[in-house]
Order: structure tokens, then sequence, then C-alpha cells
């Protein structure tokens, strides 16, 4: 299938559904049209075409209604992925287009108080009872778990074996019995973020995503699509966080100095270099899933987010911000608030979606091949490991 072809189809598509009607519906008839993720299966939001044309359908598409990349971003970026590559069928058809619609919200139970940066520590544990599974454990820095409809969930079912591999992956229905959501307040004043409290409960088996004992490697790929989901979104030339920069810079002229003008020099050219790497990056992802490579991007991404806030503050000589209420937070948006926001939610950056001392450990190792950190543990089972 070319750009042609797909251009045809979103004629056709834009034809039989009117984008000014209902948005819910015509959501779902762009994804049983095969326009949602384009590179996807037929049946399951995709055509089997080349990643790469996903851009022009959503040039062709701009314009229409359109899914909510800060509310649904754990559920796009991460979860889809996971159950396209481990889900059963059945499991795909019934979680992929609610997903992308936006109708079921999902969330990320990975960290815990104690397995953060070291995750394969993790000890929620699941329990098997018969055809079902019971799950004992908390989780935090949750991102929308209070208003999510299921979560991707990784627990410990084989404490006998080393930390990383009696690990199994889980679908987790967020409203079962023993599920309780406590929120986070962040440095905004905002519950963004949550901490989550399983007890006792049961998940049917066929929520499972992939082998039991084999979710340390179905929890990689959502790893290395969360850091390219992070770090490698499309971004235009002097768009996101600099194009904010740039804008205080180009209005308040009797602000700038010498010194200043070098410094955002400096950050406008890492902001390109970010950019171009990301676009090299998404084409990689045409030829297969991401590697380690995406943890550079979201390196990148986040010490270039907190130079650009802070900069942006300071050029400004004022935070901006006067509201720290706790509030409870429906969206995710940094380019529609103010520059006190960005700079106070950009220290966030890098720790959410893996700190960035640890996706140091990643590049230099996966990536460059340096010699790996020793490790004490590799071959004690989890259950001997000091707490």
């Amino acid at each position: 299938m070319n750009e042609a072809e797909i251009k045809e189809r979103v004629v056709a598509f834009l034809g039989e559904h009117d984008p000014s009607g209902d948005r819910l519906e015509f959501l779902r008839a762009r994804f049983d049209a095969g326009l949602a993720w384009v590179w996807f299966p037929e049946g399951l939001g995709g055509l089997g075409a080349s990643r790469e044309l996903q851009q022009v359908v959503e040039r062709e598409l701009a314009g229409t209604p359109q899914i909510n990349g800060g509310v649904q971003g754990i559920g796009l970026g991460m979860a889809a992925p996971t159950i396209l590559a481990f889900g059963t069928e059945e499991q795909k058809r019934r979680f992929l287009r609610p997903l992308w619609t936006g109708e079921e919200i999902w969330c990320q139970l990975f960290s815990e108080p104690g397995a953060g940066s070291d995750l394969a520590t993790l000890g929620t544990r699941a329990v098997r009872d018969g055809d079902e599974w019971v799950v004992d454990g908390q989780k935090v820095w949750t991102s929308g778990a209070h208003h999510s409809r299921w979560a991707i969930l990784v627990t410990r079912t084989d404490p006998e074996v080393p930390k990383h591999r009696g690990m199994t992956y889980f679908v987790c229905d967020m409203q079962a019995p023993g599920v309780e959501v406590r929120p986070l307040r962040q440095i905004t004043g905002e519950a963004e973020f949550n901490e989550v409290f399983l007890t006792g409960v049961r998940l049917p088996d066929d929520l499972r995503l992939g082998e039991v004992g084999d979710g340390w490697r179905v929890a990689q790929t959502t790893l290395m699509n969360e850091r390219v989901a992070i770090g490698g979104a499309p971004v235009r030339r002097g768009g996101g966080m600099v194009g904010a920069v740039l804008e205080a810079w180009r209005e308040h002229p009797e602000l700038r100095s010498h010194e200043q003008h070098q410094r955002l020099l400096s950050l406008w050219v890492e902001a390109e270099v970010t950019r171009l790497s990301g676009a090299r990056l998404r084409e990689q992802l045409v030829a297969g899933q991401p590697g380690p490579e995406g943890s550079g991007m979201k390196l990148s991404f986040a010490k270039l987010n907190q130079a650009l806030s802070g900069f942006d503050v300071e050029f400004r000589r004022e935070l901006g911000y006067d509201d720290w209420t706790f509030r409870r937070s429906e969206n995710v948006d940094f380019y529609g608030r103010g520059p006190g926001y960005r700079y106070l939610r950009a220290k966030g950056n890098s720790i959410e979606g893996g700190t960035s001392e640890i996706l140091r450990n990643i590049i230099s190792e996966r990536v460059l091949g340096l010699p790996s950190e020793p490790r004490v543990d590799k071959d004690v089972p989890w259950k001997d490991l000091p707490r």
C-alpha cells in the first residue's frame, strides 16, 4: 500500500462519515476503517501498511475529531503495542478499539515504593487460585489511575527464582473489588499521579498477557514503547517546549541579553538535534519493534524540557504560577499552560518513564556496548534478596 492508496481510502472514508457529526461514532468508524494505526493488522484498527504512512492519515484527517493524547497516552503508547505483541486474538479484539477511541482509559501499574528504578525487584504478588489469580500489593506513581478503566500490571508469581524470571503480566480491572486509588499531590498542586493498593484482587486467567513467569519480557516491550512515546513523539520544527520559549523571546525584546541569546541558540540546536533524532527513530520503527535507542530519546527529552522551561521562567523573571490548590488532574497539557506550570511539571520528566540515571545505564550497556555494572543478585532467588 502506498501514499496515493492511503489518500484514496481517507477520501472514501470521509465521503461516508461526517466529521461534524457524533465524535465517538466518527472515531469508531475510523478505527474500523483501519485508519487508527495503519501499521496494525486489518480488523484491529490498521491496514497492515507501513508505519510511515500514518503521517499521511494524520495530515488528511487534520481538523476532524481527534483522540486525546493527554488522557489516552498510556493506553496508546504502552498498552496497545504490548497487547498487539502478546495478547490473544480475543484480547486484541476486546481491548484495542475502545482503547483507541478513548471509551476506556488505561494506566500502568509497574513501579512500587521499593521497586522503582529497579523494577525487577517488585513484590506485588499474584497467587493462582483455579482459573483466577489473587493479587496483593501496592503500586505508585500511577498516572491517571483515578479515571482509568483498565491497567497493565506486572506481578511476582514465583519468589523462588531470580527476580527477572518470576514475574507475570496482566491486564487489571481497575473496577474490581480490592482496587483502591489514592491521590499523590505533586509540586504543581495537582494530583495527576496516584498510589494504588491491591488487596485480594481477583483477576481471571484470561486477563494474563504472555506466559506465566515471562512478565519481564512482556514488560520490556511496554517500557521500550513507553520511552519512544514520551521522548520520540513527532514535533514540528520550532514546536514543543522550544516553541513556547521562542514565543516569549519574540514578545519581550526588552528582556533580552547577549548571554541569554547565546544560551537560547544552544538550546535551539539541541532541540533540533532531538527532533531529528526522533524522526530517525520513528523511521527505524517502520522495520520493527523499538529497541534500547528509545532510552536516549527519553533522556534527551527530559534534559531539554527542564533546560528550556528553566530558561523560560528566568527570561520572564517570574515564575508565573500562583495556584498550588490541591486538585485532580483530568489531562496533561504542557503547552496549553503557563511557564510556571511547565517549569514545575518538567521536574518529573527525569523520573517518569524511567529515571535518567537508569536510562544512562541502558544506553551505555545496550547501545554503546560498555561493560555492565556488577550484579550481585543475578542468580539469587527473589525471596532471598535483602529488603
